[in-house]
């Protein structure tokens, strides 16, 4: 048996899946009446300037208004109107896009692409806060006729004749009970600024109050008094409209302030504007990078032709960029159809890589032409590029050039220029050059110290993605490691062929070992007994660099997470030529060498913050004992 025909859809059927399940936040439906009310009147002006319509122009602008008392809420435009067939044509035809028309049109016209809409759907997201909706309507078209359409979310309609004597029209919602929290003014005003704000023509809600000079009083002084003006709630020319050479570091910064009105200002910015091979404006500030990626994200806000569609922009910007703020606006972003979220198609990953590629040449810019000013502002921008070079290959092999390591004496290098640096005196025995770090240079002060003493050098790697960046230069330079300055004694730190002898014999190690077992009976501390300078510490208590680097990382949530679980294990190095273990090797009684090898522990321990509790207690007063 073999059948072929057609699926038939039923508008009764579809029809409540396009109120109640297309658009997934409902206040939505006013982004979406405000922004064909912007269409319509952008239309009229092109078809003014095409010499398709010579009438007056007048005020173009969008009004929303609400009465609370009749439950209405009104989007009016002055825009090009439709007549009663246009209505059958526009609102009756679901997924008819008359922009889409309007732009195939006139697709040879200049800036016909301007147009907002896309889907010929977004009127229908009026339904979900409204019982009924109306529609006053008067075409622009030379002995038009003015058109009023009702619906009451059902597949009937009205058409009758209508009630506006100008051009444009009037949407009217009459608000359901479930949704009368859109007949409240700061509601409004809250949505309107958040998804209208930066529409192309001026949307009015409502009027407010400013105040004006009004002559001067009997003594000269000057007067002043109030008037009420139309409260305009968008600004139609934002800066990434405008051409760069058009403006000025004050605009940038007036503009930031606009986006971000309690934050510092930002380090500097880059002005993203590109036609091919695909339309994309916008400007991306560096802010003041903070240690905490979770407060930074989420500061870029997604626009299509200046209406605001998210800042959930983590498929076109980069990770690592989701740190920037500001504004992309881009007709080519494919959304889906309640222009809520984004689709992956090719212009997705090729504005990523032109982004990317932007930022990582603004970066090599700054530091080629001001390296001090440069360096000034590392601290800030450091932990965004290291963050960068570990998510983005791409980025790294840019960022190579111009990221910056920093010692502990507040000097800075380039890589290449720190490997020339430290390779003379930090290449081990078997060639492999050594860089030593600190993540708290107050904390491991005494083990910096030592380091210098032999004219080590120290990094300072104290940010969240310094574990991951370590990682990473380790796996991109060629025989380099890292190791943290208190990973080990100085002696050990760079294995050299001239180490000092050992003094002990083998079984004066082994008495020695026996003693600091005894002292410290914790089973995840294993002692070595090693021949260090007699200058450094008697006893030195480290974690394996492997091990405790991969728990720091577990700790961020770098997907070394099994390693957290692991229990902490200690390797306490026992320095067999320092003149304390000779006292304890020479004291009589057994209690006083375990009471020295106690102390000589807790004091490791105590430089590397590991004594606290009761442990502290005790070494407190065993001390006062000693002393």
């Amino acid at each position: 048996m073999q059948e072929k025909g057609t699926i038939s859809i039923h508008t009764e059927n579809i029809f409540p899946i396009i109120k109640k399940f297309l658009y997934s936040d409902n206040e939505i439906f006013l982004r979406e009446l405000v922004s064909n009310a912007v269409d319509a009147t952008q239309k009229i002006k092109r078809l003014s300037s095409l010499g398709q319509f010579t009438g007056e122009l007048g005020n173009l602008q969008v009004e929303v208004a609400f009465d609370a008392e009749k439950k209405t809420l009104t989007i009016s435009d002055p825009g090009i109107g439709m007549t009663a067939e246009e209505i059958k044509k526009y609102i009756n035809q679901i997924a008819f896009s008359g922009a889409t028309e309007f732009v195939e049109k006139f697709k040879d016209a200049k800036d016909a692409n301007e147009l907002i809409g896309k889907f010929g759907l977004g009127f229908y997201s009026a339904f979900m806060v409204a019982d009924n909706v109306e529609i006053q309507t008067l075409s622009y078209q030379e002995g038009a006729q003015p058109a009023r359409w009702i619906c009451d979310g059902s597949t009937e309609f009205e058409i009758t004749e209508g009630s506006r004597t100008t051009r444009g029209t009037d949407i009217i919602l009459h608000i359901n009970s479930e949704s009368e929290e859109f007949l409240d003014k700061a509601k409004l005003q809250q949505i309107l600024d958040k998804y209208c704000r930066f529409l192309p023509v001026p949307i009015k809600f409502g009027t407010t109050t400013e105040t004006e000079p009004d002559g001067e009083d009997e003594e000269g002084k000057p007067k002043y008094t109030t008037v009420e003006v139309d409260n305009i709630i968008n600004n139609p020319n934002p800066i990434w409209t405008k051409a760069p050479a058009d403006l000025k570091d004050e605009d940038y910064l007036a503009f930031y302030k606009e986006l971000y009105p309690f934050s510092e200002d930002p380090l500097f910015w880059i002005h993203l504007n590109v036609d091919y091979p695909f339309n994309l404006t916008g400007v991306l500030y560096f802010p003041k990078v903070k240690n905490d990626f979770d407060i930074q994200r989420n500061k870029i806000k997604l626009f299509s032709r200046q209406v605001f569609i998210t800042d959930e922009v983590k498929d076109i910007v980069p990770e690592f960029l989701m740190l920037l703020h500001g504004v992309i606006d881009s007709p080519d972003i494919p959304l889906n159809v309640s222009r809520s979220f984004l689709q992956a198609d090719s212009n997705v990953k090729k504005i990523n890589n032109y982004i990317t590629r932007k930022v990582a040449d603004k970066l090599g810019d700054l530091y080629k032409k001001d390296r001090k000013a440069y360096e000034e502002k590392w601290q800030d921008i450091g932990l965004f590029i290291k963050y960068g070079m570990v998510s983005e290959e791409k980025f790294y092999e840019k960022a190579k050039d111009f990221a910056l390591l920093v010692n502990t004496k507040d000097e800075y290098y380039t890589m290449e220029e720190y490997k020339t640096k430290v390779q003379t005196l930090q290449t081990d025995k078997d060639g492999n050059l050594v860089y030593l770090y600190t993540n708290d240079a107050s904390k491991q002060d005494s083990y910096i110290q030592s380091a210098n003493r032999k004219d080590y050098d120290v990094l300072v790697m104290n940010s969240p993605i310094d574990n991951h960046f370590i990682n990473q230069l380790e796996q991109k330079l060629e025989k380099t490691s890292l190791k943290r300055v208190d990973a080990d004694v100085a002696d050990k730190l760079i294995a050299k062929d001239d180490s000092p002898a050992h003094i002990l014999t083998e079984d004066q190690v082994k008495i020695v070992k026996d003693i600091f077992d005894k002292a410290i009976q914790k089973p995840t501390y294993k002692v070595e007994v090693e021949s260090i300078s007699p200058e450094e510490l008697p006893v030195h208590v480290s974690m394996d660099e492997f091990m405790r680097r991969m728990k720091d990382m577990a700790q961020m949530g770098g997907g070394m997470g099994f390693y957290g679980s692991f229990p902490d294990s200690y390797k306490v190095a026992v320095n067999g030529n320092h003149p304390l273990i000779g006292r304890i090797i020479a004291s009589e009684s057994e209690e006083e060498k375990i009471n020295l090898a106690k102390q000589a522990v807790d004091l490791a321990m105590l430089s590397q913050g590991l004594l606290t509790g009761a442990d502290l207690t005790e070494f407190v007063k065993r001390s006062v004992r000693l002393i």
